[in-house]
């Protein structure tokens, strides 16, 4: 599965490195690199959280203790998500 996101990234990032070597208005440009932005930093941050969230689950499982120690992880992952919205937020303002 992991194949397939990797491959659809690149298209998805060869697409738009074409759009953009047309020479794309500020206004069409703008919009179309924050949506990417956005959409692969939520994408990595979903991989991730999963990732984290099983090895956290099935630590907990053995040991009840860790549960406080693997939630800032998962945070931090999340964190990906939010990254990837200020890049957006940036693009669009400046």
């Amino acid at each position: 599965m992991n194949k397939k996101i990797i491959v659809t990234l690149m298209l998805l990032c060869l697409v738009a490195a074409g759009a953009f070597a047309e020479g794309l208005s500020p206004e069409v440009a703008k919009p179309l690199a924050a949506g990417i932005a956005v959409g692969i930093a939520c994408i990595a941050g979903g991989m991730a959280v999963g990732k984290i969230g099983a090895a956290a689950m099935g630590a907990m499982s053995e040991n009840a203790e860790l549960s406080g120690k693997a939630l800032p992880f998962v945070g931090l992952a999340e964190g990906i998500c939010l990254w990837g919205f200020l890049v957006a937020l940036l693009i669009i303002i400046l």
